[in-house]
């Protein structure tokens, strides 16, 4: 079978670093390239940090994976990542042949709630920056998004948070958390390539939006739930995550 190419992009807090253990679970089957978005890892001093300068960032890397692999190539995102991977295979489709969203969502469409979730990211933001990343850490692993995650999951979380550079960590909620970047679920009805949606079977929130996401996606590729698991699929079922990764290419 032939390796397939994808373009891997993290989540909020996390790097290209998230995808390693995924990469390893997949071994020869998949080729995964996973840049450090603005604000994180190697990528954390860049600014501004915002979705237009992200997909700049990103626009040759998938260009020259589809050059180098001689067609298009798979675009997954983690949770932040596959808001900006939306984008990035709505704006590039003839690059893209498909799109995988892990634990992911389209944006928020309604304003009230993106105006309250700017709000409360401009809070984050303002707590990272006074307290630094890991107080913030300690914070941000007792959301109820993460309730019922195993204790070692939780603590890969805060560790790696912990070494995040605070001052790219709020860039990234202001310009990249879900009341900034503009919701595109009415534009999945032209996405002209399959959508596929991972979710963990604990994350009952977001195999509701992936469920949604299906319905309006103009080729759906269906949803895979991963048993006994939760929102931190990167970290707790890297290899479900390859699984469905290899699956539905």
């Amino acid at each position: 079978m032939a390796q397939t190419t994808v373009l891997a992009l993290h989540g909020f807090g996390g790097s290209g670093a998230s995808w390693d253990g995924v990469a390893f679970a997949a071994g020869d089957d998949l080729r995964i390239v996973a840049p450090d978005l603005r604000g994180h890892g190697a990528a954390a001093h860049l600014r501004p940090v915002d979705l237009e300068h992200v997909l700049d960032d990103l626009v040759p890397v998938l260009r020259g994976l589809a050059e180098a692999s001689d067609g298009p190539v798979t675009v997954a995102g983690y949770s932040l990542g596959g808001r900006v991977g939306l984008h990035l295979a709505l704006e590039h489709t003839a690059l893209v042949s498909r799109v995988v969203l892990v634990s992911s969502t389209s944006g928020m469409e309604d304003e009230d709630e993106r105006a309250a979730r700017r709000r409360s990211d401009e809070e984050q933001a303002v707590f990272l920056e006074q307290e630094g990343a890991a107080t913030f850490a300690e914070r941000w692993a007792e959301l109820p998004l993460w309730d019922g995650d195993p204790p070692e999951a939780r603590a890969a979380q805060r560790d790696a948070l912990a070494a995040c550079d605070p001052s790219g960590l709020a860039a990234a909620l202001r310009g990249l958390g879900a009341g900034a970047v503009p919701a595109v679920g009415p534009r999945l009805a032209t996405l002209a390539v399959p959508l596929s949606v991972v979710v963990g079977g604990r994350d009952l929130r977001y195999r509701a939006i992936g469920t949604r996401l299906l319905g309006l996606a103009a080729q759906p590729a269906g949803q895979v739930v991963v048993a006994d698991a939760g929102h931190g699929l990167l970290r707790e079922a890297p290899a479900a995550v390859a699984a469905a990764l290899c699956s539905s290419g």
